[in-house]
């Protein structure tokens, strides 16, 4: 069963499991994105920036965020992803590092469409030493039951 834009409350709150950025993931997306970035795909290079190491893409953690949210929500019934709001790059995140995120359905509407509504989700994406490392909010087009006529029958 799925739950629908009438099932979600809002202030409720849920965190995905944990998934390490490999150097497998930098490379892929590095070829997916064209993406070369020196400070991403070159040890020498990046070791000599304030990082010291190479930095996963910011885009690439934002990607696999979509991907941990569905696998932990994936009863919703997303229909779209409508927009990626006031996302925010806050600390870098390196090969080994262990991402999750936390989600908490911050607003819903009604659309005229009786068979969709917008639900935001404000996000935090935290490391392995809980600290924030990008946030910002997902506005998502979910599935609404019809409401059900009265006197139909």
């Amino acid at each position: 069963m799925s739950l629908e834009f009438d099932d979600l409350q809002e202030g409720a709150e849920f965190e995905t499991p944990g998934r390490t950025v490999t150097e497998a993931d930098v490379v892929n997306f590095a070829g997916v994105s064209g993406d070369f970035n020196p400070l991403h795909v070159d040890a020498t290079y990046a070791a000599a920036t304030p990082f010291g190491q190479r930095v996963a893409h910011g885009l690439l953690v934002l990607s696999m965020v979509s991907g941990l949210r569905q696998r932990a929500a994936s009863e919703v019934a997303v229909l779209a992803l409508l927009e990626v709001r006031s996302w925010r790059f806050l600390k870098p995140v390196f090969l080994g590092d262990t991402i999750r995120a936390r989600t908490r359905v911050a607003e819903k509407r009604a659309t005229k469409d009786p068979g969709r509504g917008v639900v935001v989700h404000r996000v935090e994406v935290l490391n392995q030493r809980d600290e924030v490392v990008q946030s910002g909010e997902l506005v998502l087009l979910v599935r609404r039951s019809s409401p059900t006529r009265e006197g139909a029958g």
